[in-house]
């Protein structure tokens, strides 16, 4: 199976007090150990790198532990996916013929890197989110 990690998986994964740290945690070890072929759009890099920097947590996560851990948990095994600005540009525009406004274009882009990694599943917590932006029956979108 190839699977691309959004944000919010990638997050529960990697912070222990996190409410689906386990079922995340289990996944992302699943792409360390080869069992599932990782994948990661370049636009979760920063935005994992921004929640993980930011998270309000005790110890608090140093902007320098943030990066150690995306480096060495997150980007040691799961390649990065990132989009030309032609597929951004098509994005967008799609977004806009079906009168779909704001951050819903951050799923889309996402979404259009599993599809353009030839992901056959996307891990999040928000699978909501995704389900709006994507073609029926184009890719499994899985919070487990």
């Amino acid at each position: 199976m190839r699977a691309l990690f959004d944000a919010s998986f990638l997050v529960a994964a990697l912070v222990e007090a996190h409410p689906h740290h386990e079922q995340a945690f289990r996944r992302l070890a699943q792409a360390r150990d080869s069992e599932v072929e990782g994948l990661i759009a370049v636009h979760s890099v920063a935005e994992t790198y921004a929640v993980l920097s930011s998270l309000p947590v005790s110890p608090r996560i140093t902007p320098s532990a943030a990066w150690a851990l995306l480096q060495h948990s997150v980007l040691a095994h799961l390649r990065p996916v990132d989009l030309p600005a032609a597929v951004v540009r098509g994005v967008v525009e799609r977004l806009a013929r079906r009168g779909l406004a704001g951050g819903v274009v951050y799923d889309a882009l996402i979404a259009e890197a599993a599809a353009q990694g030839g992901a056959d599943c996307l891990f999040t917590l928000n699978p909501g989110d995704f389900h709006r932006v994507m073609e029926s029956g184009s890719m499994e979108v899985r919070e487990n």
